[in-house]
């Protein structure tokens, strides 16, 4: 195979993508590469179906290889663990445009692997990757019904600009990745979008920047219409320089449309009927029985038809629902195209944490929880970036019981993951600055129960909660879930859309924001594309959703708590002096311990010397917080002063005593005892041990220190009474060796 390649201009970026070079045995390799950002995308299809599977399986794989960033993995194995968040969320990006182009009836295993080989931290991997996905599938020759191209959107300086570099994207005020595909009119259609306002976007608004608004993003979209267009053409041009093999896929059709009328034909009028049922049980609990009836009638006893019946029983049932929206009905639960479920809120259910609220909406219910710490409880991250910590976390958890389901819990799966990661998009641009708000929070949204949108309750709840645990965001953020029904060229938006919605419908749109400023929003279509018009007016109208849904919360809880919960703990923080860091932290962190022992506070210091106190107990922060003011600014020893110290060292001539904060004296050995000779310090005194003690003198910064009470001495077996006037030539204290002892003591004193 030879190597061939094309280079494609985006902007004033170039995105070269290659094959022919690497992963020969795979049907589908591309490399793409953008800066020194190189990716290596491999595609894979098995050429039979397997047995009883009803779905498409598909697989995509991100592997952040540490060696790409010219690191070596932490842990004890030096070798990369399972996926980051970020791969995880490639995995998604990559996964949710490409799934519904693929040709109807192709079930063969599929499995797309990106390999990141190179990162140089300013171009992004993920689009890339998905670029060249949709360009290996077609070497391959897997059946796609139309290439994606995708671009990264960046409102930097009140322009969109596409696939800006990391340190471009310092200055963005919102950021989005658009995917589409091009039409039988040769016009791009919108199949996915992904957005998100930046940490610092509401201080560059504040400062005059555009602000992400439903008609700004909806121009950022339409203009990332060309690029996507070049994209696609351009890996139209590498496919026809290869060979593209020709491989006859098999086709699965779940059930013939001969057979479909047959069904249709008998249960037509009864699918009216149960459709037409508000109560979702009541309407279950008929369709269920509907479906046991019509198996009895149209299963086939020689080979097992059943599994046919039940989805041309579900498709029958989802075009009657569709038509019934489309014709101007109701929908599934009696509202109109723009009506939103019955909604509630409330704070402060749970008495022991820091934080908590109850949003619910309909059916859909999520109890959020918020959870305030120090510093150093921020999460740690050994990825590829150069971001190596996280001071703000929500995570979201959807148990089997949220939809009245058993199975196995293995942890957060890829879809929790999203769910959450979307949440914390939307709020993070509200989280105040580490400078004016110093905790690490974390928040955890429990789907406790689900019928439609539990990530954008999340959202609600997630505000509620921080707000009711005294974080001061800016602002409530609320989002809402807008669906879609077409026909022809007839759309229908829905606003707050049911788990079955979502399902028997073509688009899947949330959109999560403040009263004026649009902070998360994500796209999946379920149809090839979505027109422009389409598009404004689902934003829109979930504009309105979001207002009606802000006014609600607000009613709940429109400020931050003036205070925390009385079981967060209570941050202090001081700007040390540079020169007093080191003094304040101590030999080997002696004055940090001796904090923390004494008053059971937390205390840490960080790169810029700002020093963070944390306890729940008020008396705890004060006494803390003195101590430390102490070591900074210690008060002048005064000679002829008693102090109560404590012994911190232990030498052969003498003791150390801590008598001010940052201030030790030696008592030296012969101050003791006033007339017994004290030979092993050790023997009578101990680290820790409180003392009353005069100054003597201060000389040179020197304290020199003498005993209120003599030291019991009775267990030192080498103490001797001391000897007046001239010792004798023969004594053992007159040796050289000694002498030379007693003069290094000396000299010490006088600060030699």
């Amino acid at each position: 195979m030879s190597v061939t390649n094309v280079i494609c201009k985006i902007g004033d970026k170039e995105i070269k993508f290659e094959t022919g070079k690497l992963a020969l045995q795979a049907p589908g390799s591309v490399v793409v590469t953008s800066g020194d950002t190189n990716v290596l995308v491999t595609t894979v299809a098995n050429e039979s179906v397997r047995e009883g599977i009803d779905f498409f399986p598909l697989t995509v794989d991100v592997e952040e290889r540490m060696y790409s960033a010219g690191k070596i993995p932490g842990g004890f194995f030096r070798r990369e663990g399972r996926q980051t968040e970020k791969a995880i969320l490639a995995c998604r990006l990559i996964d949710r445009p490409l799934r519904p182009s693929f040709k109807e009836g192709f079930r063969c295993e599929t499995q797309i692997i990106a390999t990141v080989l190179s990162v140089d931290n300013e171009n992004e991997y993920d689009v890339l990757s998905l670029n060249a996905a949709s360009l290996g599938l077609q070497l391959a020759g897997i059946p796609l019904e139309s290439p994606i191209g995708a671009v990264r959107m960046s409102l930097i300086n009140d322009n969109w600009v596409v696939q800006a570099t990391n340190t471009e994207m310092e200055e963005s005020v919102f950021d989005m990745v658009v995917a589409g595909n091009l039409n039988e009119k040769g016009e791009v259609d919108i199949v996915m979008v992904e957005a998100g306002a930046s940490d610092d976007a509401f201080d560059k608004i504040d400062d005059g920047s555009k602000a992400p608004t439903e008609e700004i993003v909806a121009d950022g979209i339409d203009s990332a219409k060309e690029y996507i267009a070049e994209l696609i053409n351009k890996q139209a041009e590498l496919v026809t320089k290869n060979e593209v093999p020709i491989v006859e896929w098999p086709s699965v059709e779940d059930f013939t449309q001969e057979f479909k009328s047959q069904i249709e034909e008998s249960v037509i009028s009864e699918v009216i009927e149960i459709t037409s049922i508000v109560d979702r049980k009541e309407r279950s609990n008929r369709q269920s029985e509907l479906e046991e009836k019509v198996i009895q009638k149209f299963l086939n006893e020689e080979e097992d038809n059943s599994k046919a019946i039940k989805l041309a029983l579900k498709s029958i049932v989802k075009n009657v629902v569709r038509d019934r929206v489309i014709s101007g009905g109701d929908r599934l639960d009696g509202r109109s195209p723009t009506d939103i479920r019955d909604i509630s809120a409330e704070i402060n259910l749970l008495p022991k944490v820091h934080g908590s609220s109850l949003f619910l909406r309909g059916e859909t219910q999520v109890l959020n929880v918020t959870t305030l710490g120090m510093g150093r409880l921020e999460q740690m991250l050994d990825t590829i970036d150069t971001v190596t910590s996280k001071r703000y976390m929500h995570h979201y958890n959807f148990p089997p019981y949220s939809t009245g389901e058993a199975y196995m819990m293995r942890g957060p799966k890829r879809r929790e993951i999203g769910h959450g990661a979307l949440a914390e998009k939307a709020l993070v641009p509200v989280i105040p600055t580490k400078v004016d708000f110093p905790y690490t929070i974390r928040v955890v949204s429990e789907a406790i129960s689900s019928n439609g949108s539990t990530s954008q309750a999340s959202v609600c709840a997630s505000s509620l909660s921080l707000m009711a645990a005294g974080v001061p965001i800016r602002e409530h953020v609320a989002g809402i879930a807008m669906g879609l029904i077409s026909k022809d060229d007839n759309y229908v938006t829905l606003t707050d859309i049911l788990g079955a919605e979502d399902a028997l419908g073509d688009m899947d749109f949330k959109v999560a924001g403040t009263r004026n400023v649009i902070t998360a929003l994500q796209l999946d279509m379920k149809i090839e594309g979505l027109p422009s018009e389409v598009l404004r007016k689902a934003l829109n109208q979930a504009m309105d959703a979001r207002h009606h849904i802000l006014d609600i919360m607000e009613a709940t809880i429109s400020e931050p708590a003036e205070s925390l919960s009385g079981n967060a703990p209570r941050l202090e923080t001081v700007e040390l002096p540079k020169d007093k860091i080191g003094e304040v932290i101590g030999p080997k962190g002696k004055n940090i311990r001796k904090i923390e022992e004494e008053t059971g506070v937390s205390v840490e210091i960080d790169d810029e010397g700002i020093l963070t106190l944390g306890s729940t107990e008020e008396e705890s922060l004060t006494a803390a917080k003195e101590m430390v003011m102490l070591i900074i600014d210690p008060p002048e020893v005064e000679v002829g002063t008693d102090y109560e110290g404590e012994v911190v060292n232990i030498a052969t001539f003498g003791a150390f005593i801590n008598i001010l904060p940052g201030k030790d004296g030696l008592l030296h050995i012969s101050k003791f005892h006033s007339s017994k000779r004290v030979s092993n310090p050790e023997k009578v005194l101990e680290v820790g041990q409180k003392l009353l003690v005069h100054v003597d003198s201060v000389e040179k910064g020197r304290v020199s220190l003498s005993l209120k009470e003599d030291l019991d001495i009775s267990g030192d077996d080498k103490s001797e009474t001391k000897k007046q006037g001239k010792r004798s030539n023969n004594s053992k204290s007159d040796s050289p060796k000694n002498r030379k002892r007693v003069s290094f003591e000396e000299d010490f004193e006088k600060g030699l």
